[in-house]
């Protein structure tokens, strides 16, 4: 979500007649916070027989593809840094320091936002929550586990000293993104088929609960939680975006877009069928089997859905009217920590725009417009204000020496 936010921003404008080749990530970006604010609004204020329909039901299915799509985003956005950085010279060790500092600092959000959920609901919260592990400690985390990756792969691959500056299809190029996008596919792959007996069998209970709860989610309910976001599964999503990445940044893929974006929605349809299919065999791996929370079937189906998702997004951003005008979704995409951490305030918090658990379905869908509207105005002004404010800068002397 956070990831790297201006790592598009500036290559994604539309309004500034940039590339749309990268629009497609904030567009996405977007489409994760508007499927984000709907599951939390319904969740939040839907009540009655209304919580039991099947309507509430479909809200929250929905309610699973942001995390997904915000980790994996955030892999695709560390790829096109990295990339940006090699091109700078820098050593493998600069590269490291500056995506695991920025790593550090989504992180950093991440406690920020659980101190301030704590403060504001000092009295009724426990102190527990202050240790919650949230999408946004699972974003800083996986970040800087990937720029610990992509550290290791770069100085074993060679690159210990500065590269000279070279276009992205000259050979030793293209060598680093097919290391850095193999490595990367493979710690997705890990990760995935650790999740099951990390949150069993192999259970490392003998940590304190705030780091085990890293692992695998337990937090200090004794058994992993599905609704946390630990490293095992989350961070594959970031890695798989990693992954996808470094390929989209090829020579290769960059030379013949379009059919490396179809490629990718075949690829995702291919992993969605193999995902069911695997399910169906009748040995299992695993002693303790959790399709929906921990199998590497889950996992795998829906890195299918991403990149089916991604291939749609592409199409629209290029060949449809995404970025035709203004883009709500893109505007949004641009400013989704922001949006993220503000709308959670005015859905659940104390100061919510509606009461809880108390509304129809119209009642909550009017909310949620609210709610759309007022975070696609807040992201345009946090887009537009440095520029408002360096304009009324040059007006100013203007008006003077008239």
């Amino acid at each position: 979500m956070t990831a790297m936010d201006s790592a598009s921003q500036s290559d994604s404008n539309p309004a500034k007649g940039t590339k749309f080749r990268l629009a497609y990530i904030d567009w996405m970006r977007g489409l994760a916070c508007v499927l984000m604010f709907q599951t939390h609004c319904y969740d939040s204020w839907l009540g009655g027989t209304a919580r039991r329909s099947r309507f509430f039901m479909y809200s929250q299915l929905g309610g699973t593809f942001p995390a997904p799509l915000f980790l994996f985003l955030a892999g695709i956005s560390f790829a096109l840094v990295t990339e940006k950085l090699q091109r700078k010279n820098l050593s493998p060790g600069q590269i490291a320091a500056s995506t695991i500092r920025r790593g550090a600092e989504i992180f950093g959000f991440g406690l920020l936002f659980r101190l301030q959920e704590y403060v504001i609901s000092f009295g009724w919260a426990p102190k527990s929550d202050l240790f919650r592990v949230d999408i946004l400690n699972s974003i800083g985390v996986s970040m800087m586990l990937m720029g610990l990756m992509c550290w290791a792969v770069l100085s074993l691959c060679g690159a210990a000293a500065p590269a000279p500056k070279e276009p992205s299809h000259t050979t030793n190029a293209g060598h680093f993104h097919t290391m850095l996008a193999l490595s990367a596919a493979g710690s997705a792959l890990v990760i995935s088929l650790l999740t099951p007996p990390l949150w069993t069998t192999w259970r490392p209970d003998w940590l304190p609960w705030p780091i085990e709860s890293y692992i695998n989610g337990v937090h200090n309910l004794g058994t992993p939680q599905p609704w946390l976001f630990p490293i095992f599964p989350w961070a594959g999503f970031a890695f798989a975006g990693l992954a996808a990445g470094f390929i989209l940044q090829s020579g290769w893929a960059r030379a013949r877009q379009a059919t490396v974006f179809l490629g990718a929605g075949v690829a995702g349809l291919f992993l969605i069928e193999l995902s069911r299919w695997f399910d169906r065999l009748p040995q299992k791996l695993y002693s303790v089997y959790d399709y929906w929370h921990t199998s590497p079937q889950f996992f795998l189906i829906r890195i299918g859905m991403l990149l089916v998702i991604l291939t749609g997004s592409y199409a629209w951003c290029r060949w449809g009217a995404a970025t035709w005008g203004f883009s709500p979704l893109i505007q949004l995409g641009q400013a989704s920590l922001l949006v993220y951490w503000v709308h959670i305030e005015f859905v659940y918090g104390r100061v919510s725009i509606l009461p809880k658990h108390a509304q129809t379905i119209t009642g909550a869908t009017l909310g949620l417009i609210i709610i759309f509207l007022a975070m696609v105005l807040l992201a345009y002004i946090r887009t537009h204000f440095r520029g408002w404010i360096d304009a009324s800068r040059v007006n100013v002397p203007a008006k003077a020496s008239t």
